[in-house]
């Protein structure tokens, strides 16, 4: 059996690809630049040229595929369902699918798809933190509106969430909630970084517009940046509280936000700072 998952290169995507691999599952990997994609997987993983927002390009990718990953990103939601019809109109018998932070078209068409299906709902990734990543190298700050904790998931925990609902048997209709071990500051993250890269990292403040117009910079539109500010404002229970679920599910507890850092601490050291005894991503 095949298993085609898209975003294949992405924050969780490349975390389902490995662990499906580890599993000696067979996978096909979609992405926009297979030959860039090649030198991050193994050879074993079979790569498929596209995107998951063009699903009307995909009935090759789709031939042969039994289970189907689908991360929501933006400019899913209007072709999302037509991707959804195509995987079951050829013959795709399992789907999981990474909300996109609510259950929106996408999700529903999943829902009604009648193929079996598994909802991951994970809180805040602990790869947002990447974002601190120019300012600490060349400032040793963070400046964010808010301190509100936070119960940041690690995108390996997902995806290793998503292989089980994939290849087992008893996930079938289920919504996951997923969250890391410990709810989390901003401050308290700084802390755990200042440690695994030897510096002092200063915290701060600044206005919720201030953060509202640095995202927009970046390409987001305003309604959006005004979104994902005003969720840092009054985060859900959901997003503080933090539940067994990657247990439960994998059979070992979620991994830290200390290991996180330790994957990726070479980022946020300065060029005449390097990292020490980083681990591999």
């Amino acid at each position: 059996m095949t298993t085609l998952v898209t975003g294949a290169t992405g924050n969780t995507g490349y975390h389902v690809v490995s662990e499906l691999v580890r599993r000696g599952e067979r996978v096909r990997a979609l992405t926009r630049n297979p030959a860039a994609a090649a030198a991050r997987f193994p050879a074993e993983v079979e790569l498929a040229a596209g995107t998951h927002t063009r699903p009307e390009e995909l009935d090759g990718a789709l031939d042969g595929v039994d289970r189907l990953h689908i991360t929501v990103t933006a400019g899913l939601a209007e072709v999302g369902p037509e991707l959804v019809r195509r995987a079951g109109d050829a013959g795709v018998r399992r789907i999981t699918v990474v909300w996109g932070g609510a259950v929106g078209p996408v999700e529903q068409a999943v829902a009604e798809s009648g193929v079996e299906w598994t909802r991951l709902e994970p809180q805040e990734f602990m790869s947002n933190t990447l974002t601190w990543a120019d300012s600490i190298r060349t400032e040793g700050v963070v400046r964010e509106p808010y301190d509100f904790p936070s119960a940041l998931v690690h995108e390996a925990d997902i995806g290793a969430v998503a292989a089980v609902a994939l290849l087992d048997d008893g996930h079938a209709g289920r919504a996951y909630n997923l969250t890391g071990p410990e709810p989390l500051t901003p401050r308290e993250r700084i802390a755990i970084l200042s440690r695994a890269v030897g510096r002092d990292i200063a915290f701060v403040p600044i206005m919720h517009e201030q953060a509202v117009d640095r995202l927009v910079a970046t390409g987001v539109s305003r309604a959006d940046a005004e979104y994902v500010i005003g969720w840092y404002a009054a985060p859900t229970a959901d997003a503080t509280t933090v539940v067994d679920t990657v247990e439960q599910v994998t059979g070992r507890p979620a991994r830290a936000f200390a290991q996180w850092v330790a994957e990726h601490a070479e980022h946020f050291h300065t060029a005449s700072q390097p990292a020490q005894g980083v681990l591999p991503p």
